[in-house]
């Protein structure tokens, strides 16, 4: 079955009348489907039972969260240079397998400790793994279509994310909680193996082709539409560029997470039914697709930064709108804002990443950013349960993020693309030395 799956790909490559790349995209889309059981947006729907019949605080459940994050931010920078040499099939197969156990097995949860041990996995796989292995294979396999193939990568996730909170709330209308954890945990295996297993390819020239693929005439498509900069971690490092995408990443991945864990909380708080509530959670995560697809769209000679800013701007008004929300209208409209911002961010920092330090070492130079992503995201979900259990309401926390979240708007518009003379001028695939500099 080893050997089949390796020889797969080479077979359908010479046989099918398309770019391979797109069968990839399609095994990709399946993988961030499947990533959405750990999410903060579908554990924002188990957050009132799970208190409601063990008397947990809202910070011990945001420490779940959190402690799976800081265990990706560990973990990342190792994995990274291992994706830049041997790809993203075993990573994702790996991550699919752990987290969808991890999810059924939620289902037994009879203690605080129980449910940190399995959720913390899932949430390393969520942070860690999925992130890396979803977009490393994007950004080796596009280029000039980068942007398009990053929208649809993030669009599935999106669709995911619609979809698990829905089917973990109808599950618990007839099952309780534990009914919930048994469809998402079903529903990640059944989605995200076999597809990644049989199809994923590390990179197009391992079986004879070209990022992007071919005209009809054999050209490369979009050769000289962009310059594909290849950078070594170490070169990366020592640009500002760098440090300002980290700086942003910093900024608005507290807000992220943080509002996304409690907004279905927050809304019962308000008044909202909770029917209404996860209807509102489903909202902000179909805007987000929406925004994935914006910026499919976006012209390729547009520098990233200008809707990197927006997006952020997106996140600072959709938090401040959820304040005072009093009615579903105000909800939805707070949804539809925060949402539109995280599809950004989640659209556009990948492709950031990429187009400024290239697809050799990616995973070696997102695994260092991806540590500052998954730290944040940890402190989001935290904050937001600390200041809540302080002050009996989310207010503050909301007002936390909508500052944090216009500093990072203009981190956004300083973060100029470095110039592709910085980086020598060719840097081996995973280059073994470079990459675990």
């Amino acid at each position: 079955m080893i050997l089949a799956a390796q020889r797969l790909p080479r077979v359908l490559a010479g046989r099918v009348p398309f770019f391979y790349g797109w069968i990839v995209l399609g095994c990709l889309c399946c993988a961030g489907f499947a990533r959405q059981g750990p999410a903060v947006a579908t554990l924002s729907v188990f957050v009132e039972p799970l208190t409601r019949e063990f008397g947990w605080s809202r910070t011990a459940l945001s420490g779940a969260v959190s402690l799976g994050g800081l265990l990706a931010a560990v973990g990342s920078p190792l994995l990274g240079p291992l994706l830049d040499r041997h790809g993203s099939r075993v990573v994702l197969c790996a991550a699919v397998l752990v987290t969808g156990a991890s999810m059924l097995l939620l289902s037994l949860t009879n203690s605080l400790l129980f449910f940190y041990a399995l959720f913390c996995i899932a949430r390393m796989n969520w942070a860690g793994p999925f992130d890396l292995g979803i977009y490393g294979a994007v950004s080796n396999w596009f280029v000039a279509r980068r942007p398009f193939a990053t929208s649809v990568a993030t669009v599935a996730q999106m669709v995911g994310l619609v979809a698990m909170p829905l089917l973990a709330s109808l599950a618990m209308r007839g099952h309780g909680w534990r009914g919930g954890w048994l469809a998402i945990g079903g529903v990640t295996l059944l989605v995200g193996f076999v597809p990644s297993w049989l199809l994923l390819v590390r990179r197009p020239e391992d079986i004879g082709l070209v990022p992007d693929g071919t005209d009809g005439d054999g050209t490369r498509v979009g050769a000289a539409a962009v310059a594909d900069a290849s950078f070594s971690r170490r070169q990366a490092l020592r640009t500002s560029a760098f440090w300002l995408l980290l700086l942003y990443t910093a900024l608005v991945y507290p807000a992220q997470a943080g509002v996304s864990l409690h907004q279905a909380p927050h809304l019962i708080e308000r008044g909202l039914s909770p029917t209404i509530a996860a209807t509102v959670v489903s909202t902000f995560s179909a805007f987000s697709g929406l925004a994935s697809i914006a910026c499919a769209v976006m012209p390729r000679a547009l520098p990233v930064r200008y809707p990197m800013a927006l997006v952020a701007g997106c996140l600072a008004a959709g938090s401040a709108a959820m304040i005072g929300v009093a009615s579903a209208h105000g909800a939805f409209l707070a949804a539809a804002l925060f949402g539109f911002g995280v599809g950004g961010i989640l659209t556009l920092l990948p492709l950031a990443w990429a187009d400024y330090f290239g697809r050799a070492n990616f995973g070696a130079i997102r695994g260092i950013a991806l540590s500052a992503q998954v730290m944040a995201q940890a402190v989001g979900p935290l904050l937001s349960g600390a200041l809540h259990d302080w002050t009996g309401n989310y207010r503050l926390s909301l007002q936390v993020f909508a500052v944090l979240s216009l500093l990072a708007a203009a981190a956004a518009l300083t973060a100029r693309r470095p110039p592709v003379a910085q980086a020598r001028p060719a840097v081996a695939a995973g280059d073994a030395a470079e990459a675990s500099e």
